[in-house]
């Protein structure tokens, strides 16, 4: 089993980068493989909704990060997004980056297991995950759940082993997988 964890933060190793290898760490210590793909830092084009992708074939007409993600996708048995809490919201940069691939390459993505989770200093993380998880609910994805919504706490990436629920948390969404 291959699962994909996508980091929607610009800092590999900032709260979002750190939750996610915390999860990669726990998957791969149950013989999952796992990749953690960071869109990065290079402009993410929001969906124009132009229709191109029908006869790209599940590829989106900008070539970028999007298209490289939905190759990789294809072969996943499995994902997790990851997005820092801005403003009580998930980043920009994610939902670019996931309208756009769930618009072009939502049938790669279709019936995979998913995970949602949300790194925040405070608060607006319940809300974060909520909207991560619309996408997958439209694109008839089974949401992975744990023993409490997908959100961990801390300002920088070394802060979040202080939030012991949350760890537990991202640590206990195996059981779904």
């Amino acid at each position: 089993m291959k699962v994909i964890l996508v980091n929607g933060s610009l800092h590999e190793k900032g709260t979002t980068g750190t939750a996610l290898e915390v999860i990669s760490k726990r998957l791969n210590d149950n013989d999952i493989e796992t990749e953690i793909f960071n869109i990065g830092g290079a402009p993410i084009k929001d969906c124009m909704a132009c229709g191109a992708c029908k006869k790209l074939e599940g590829r989106c007409i900008n070539d970028d990060i999007v298209n490289r993600f939905l190759e990789k996708a294809e072969s996943a048995d499995g994902f997790v997004f990851g997005t820092p809490v801005y403003y009580s919201h998930p980043s920009g940069r994610i939902l670019d980056f996931m309208d756009r691939v769930f618009y072009a390459g939502g049938k790669v993505l279709k019936f995979k297991p998913v995970y949602s989770v949300a790194a925040a200093r405070r608060t607006g993380s319940v809300e974060s995950v909520d909207v991560l998880n619309k996408h997958f609910s439209i694109t008839q994805m089974p949401i992975v759940t744990s023993t409490y919504w997908g959100e961990i706490h801390g300002s920088k990436g070394e802060d979040i082993s202080f939030d012991e629920e949350g760890m537990e948390t991202a640590q206990t969404i195996l059981l779904g997988l």
